[in-house]
């Protein structure tokens, strides 16, 4: 990440100087996104490095979530510049504008070689952390934006309509607002501890219930605690008769296999009580 920022910064500087050569606002809107990749990936950077401090008697799960209020911060800039972007680009239709495509290109496929390279370094980390898919996604934006540039730069140099370049800017916009979208909805689920994408709890009640002098699983709460960290609880009933022929620790052993087997979650509490706890009253969870 940090490598991925010093491309990014580098290629930041070559765009802005590009658009005030060129008089290109695309070209201005592509370098301010990259500003804004350049900032998420150090947000990344930072709260990871924050993100593994240890755990502590006030902070019991460390500061995991730093991680989720980076991405937070990450997809909101990304829709703010989306915003900025398009005001930018709606207002200058009509103007006279006067674009030169040469230095609009070079400045567009420098980047563009740039965002490719980000790509490649950020590709296998971006399935394990929110924050490097927040930034493999603001990088693969700014890859697209840039190719928009180019293709842009190519038309006005060809045909020498300008406006095309007002075009690619609300372009470069409509691509920057799917992926904040997408990072801000992935955030909200975390904070509202949504149940992650790969436990159904349905199911997993399911498995559960299967094991043998299980009678009842209830209370039964998921959710990530920051990015490939799950976690999973529950209050299992286990029948009287079950509860004395088998050992304790073998039941709540074969439950923690059969979640993490299934549901690929170690981060599990379980709470056993025997059938004739008598605790049989209404639960307000699932």
């Amino acid at each position: 990440m940090i490598l991925v920022l010093s491309i990014t910064l580098g290629v930041f500087v070559v765009q802005v100087a590009g658009a005030f050569v060129s008089n290109s606002l695309s070209l201005l809107a592509d370098a301010g996104h990259m500003l804004t990749d350049a900032t998420g990936v150090a947000i990344a950077l930072i709260a990871s490095l924050i993100a593994a401090l240890p755990a502590t008697s006030k902070r019991t799960f460390g500061y995991l979530r730093v991680e989720v209020l980076a991405a937070l911060v990450n997809g909101i800039v990304l829709g703010v510049i989306a915003v900025v972007i398009l005001v930018q680009a709606i207002s200058r239709f009509g103007a006279e504008v006067e674009v030169h495509s040469g230095p609009m290109l070079v400045a567009a496929v420098i980047g563009a070689a740039a965002n490719l390279v980000s790509l490649l370094i950020l590709q296998s980390g971006q399935k394990e952390s929110l924050n490097v898919r927040g930034a493999y996604l603001e990088v693969l934006g700014d890859l697209l934006g840039s190719i928009a540039v180019i293709i842009a730069g190519i038309v006005i140099m060809l045909t020498g309509w300008n406006a095309v370049d007002q075009i690619a800017s609300i372009l470069i916009a409509l691509l920057i607002f799917p992926r904040a979208i997408s990072l801000l909805r992935d955030v909200v689920d975390v904070l509202l501890e949504a149940s992650p994408k790969n436990i159904d709890v349905d199911a997993a009640r399911d498995h559960m219930l299967a094991v043998p002098g299980v009678t009842e699983v209830h209370d039964v709460h998921a959710w990530t605690i920051t990015s490939g960290v799950p976690a999973f609880s529950a209050h299992v009933t286990v029948s009287d008769a079950a509860w004395s022929e088998r050992d304790y620790h073998a039941i709540l052993d074969e439950l923690r296999a059969c979640l993490h087997e299934h549901f690929d979650t170690s981060h599990v509490t379980l709470q056993l009580e025997p059938a004739s706890h008598g605790e049989n009253s209404s639960h307000a969870h699932a």
